[in-house]
């Protein structure tokens, strides 16, 4: 907010999503997408690019920009190329085993850890 209030924009509205970057049909997404297409928006803040999206954030942008809305990133990442590597990959394997086997069961916990375990052993 005090961002957005520095560059002088007015918030219209707030769009939060609980949901990973990676999931595509986000309630939160799928609303901006409304906002976006109905040009009742100018600009739109993320604060970082992979809250918006994991993937594809140049596609999304230029979507945008062809209705006429900007996207501002408040922060880009100071994470280093392989880091943010590491974490699209982690979050690639997570959500398809959660696809798989289901986010409850224990196979989908096991694999989790187990990703997060040799992931924390590298830093």
């Amino acid at each position: 907010r005090s961002y957005c209030s520095a560059k002088g924009y007015k918030i219209m509205e707030v769009i939060a999503d609980v949901a990973s970057g990676l999931n595509e049909d986000r309630s939160g997404l799928r609303k901006l997408f409304n906002i976006v297409e109905n040009h009742q928006a100018d600009v739109v803040v993320v604060e970082f690019k992979d809250r918006l999206t994991r993937f594809g954030f140049d596609y999304l942008k230029r979507y945008f920009e062809s209705h006429g809305v900007k996207i501002d990133v408040v922060e880009e990442s100071e994470k280093g190329y392989m880091e943010e590597l590491i974490e699209d990959f982690v979050a690639i394997v997570i959500s398809f085993a959660g696809r798989i086997y289901g986010k409850r069961s224990q196979k989908f916990k096991k694999i989790k850890r187990a990703v997060e375990e040799v992931i924390s052993d590298d830093n």
